[in-house]
């Protein structure tokens, strides 16, 4: 490959990743069987010039390869604001990495989609909550790509022999143990992104397992946990003690050794937590968004049912972010025209936060996902309001907050 014989995109790649691995402590690399791509958010003229000069040198990727979000709604960008300009960089940078063989997915939540991988398979993955879940709910094996050398990757079909792509650095090095908590409390949708914030601000660069969790979560729970926990950190890998697979008993998560510490944890870290996500006093609610990651085709038929024969406030904008394969699900079912009659813009391909989509003079978000939450004030310069999903439907059909405190009071 560097020598050219798989032409001059391979040999660039292959190029970068070799002058990177030593910086991952690597001395070899690997052979992986997917890829994921984050490089295809539009963050300027250099990213796109990047993409471009791959896919007109020939790029090809050498391993199946599914797309992160990108900056455009290919469908509705016009109805949705976006400048003519910024949609054409948008779509090109798309359209660059599409002629390079990657599939159009367009969604933070891969393992969502039939690009899931399986349990041991070494992938290159980017998008940090998509790393997180496929190493902790899957037991795939990943570090967290970055852009640009995330496309290197899938071009070589190659990666640096280290970190979470071997045994060792798996293993956990924290326990985080949970104190008795109320049932109906980890039941709630809004539980598990409060955990995973939590054990964000917890744990840095090592590799943490929660134990005493008395519930068995769903697929879209993790994935809010996972999500989470890589706003708030770098948490690319957690166990949960008794539910992922590499996590069968405590013991095993740690290896059967002693953990370095222990953190307990109770109610009123978690209570904190969750007021952490809350950055105003403000009731006054201009935007109500879901899908940060990608709604699932149950969270959004779930929506739908909050929804139904009900509207948004004048004023409110409602944004339910999700992939086009669920919104033409959705469409097909009828439940799209229930969430567009609410008021709701049901957007696929993007998200507010790698898109020009929240007005200018939006002050407020309400959210359930600790990544809108995280990122709101910073990126979309909005204050936060964290709360469940029924909160957020209510709160929208309000114009000010309605939040259901529940078994948080208890």
């Amino acid at each position: 490959m560097l020598r050219g014989e798989r032409g001059p995109a391979v040999a660039l790649a292959m190029r970068i990743v070799t002058r990177m691995a030593p910086l991952y402590g690597a001395s070899r690399l690997l052979e992986v069987t997917r890829a994921h791509i984050d490089g295809v958010i539009l963050s300027g003229d250099a990213g796109l010039g990047f993409a471009e000069k791959l896919a007109d040198l020939g790029g090809r990727v050498a391993v199946p390869t599914s797309l992160n979000v990108m900056s455009m709604d290919r469908e509705r960008w016009q109805t949705l604001g976006q400048s003519p300009g910024y949609a054409d960089k948008a779509w090109r940078l798309g359209q660059a990495y599409v002629r390079m063989g990657a599939r159009p997915t367009f969604t933070c939540a891969p393992y969502q989609t039939d690009a899931a991988p399986l349990f041991g398979e070494q992938i290159a993955w980017s998008e940090s909550n998509a790393v997180a879940y496929a190493n902790s709910a899957i037991g795939a094996r990943t570090n967290r790509y970055g852009d640009y050398l995330d496309i290197c990757c899938a071009l070589t079909g190659r990666v640096p022999a280290a970190g979470l792509h071997l045994d060792e650095p798996r293993l956990a090095t924290v326990s985080l143990e949970l104190d008795p908590l109320p049932p109906a409390l980890v039941e709630r949708d809004d539980f598990y992104p409060v955990l995973g914030y939590l054990v964000g601000t917890l744990v840095v660069d090592e590799v943490p397992v929660i134990s005493g969790l008395e519930a068995n979560p769903s697929e879209d729970q993790l994935k809010s946990l996972a999500a989470a926990a890589a706003s708030s950190g770098a948490i690319a890998l957690f166990h949960l003690a008794g539910i992922t697979p590499e996590a069968p008993t405590l013991a095993d998560a740690l290896g059967h050794r002693l953990p370095r510490r222990t953190i307990r944890i109770g109610i009123g870290d978690l209570r904190r937590a969750r007021a952490a996500l809350t950055t105003t006093v403000d009731s006054a609610v201009d935007v109500v968004a879901f899908g940060s990651p990608h709604c699932s085709l149950a969270e959004c038929r779930s929506l739908a049912d909050l929804m139904r024969g009900r509207t948004a406030a004048a004023g409110v904008d409602v944004f339910i972010t999700t992939s086009r394969a669920v919104r033409d699900l959705l469409s097909r079912t009828g439940d799209l025209t229930i969430l567009e009659n609410f008021g709701a813009k049901v957007t696929a391909d993007t998200c507010i936060v790698v898109a020009p989509l929240v007005r200018p003079d939006a002050k407020t978000m309400m959210t359930n996902s600790a990544k809108y939450a995280h990122y709101g004030p910073g990126l979309l310069n909005v204050a936060s309001i964290f709360g469940s999903t029924e909160s957020c439907v209510e709160s929208a059909i309000a114009g000010k907050l309605v939040q259901d405190e529940g078994p948080w009071q208890a």
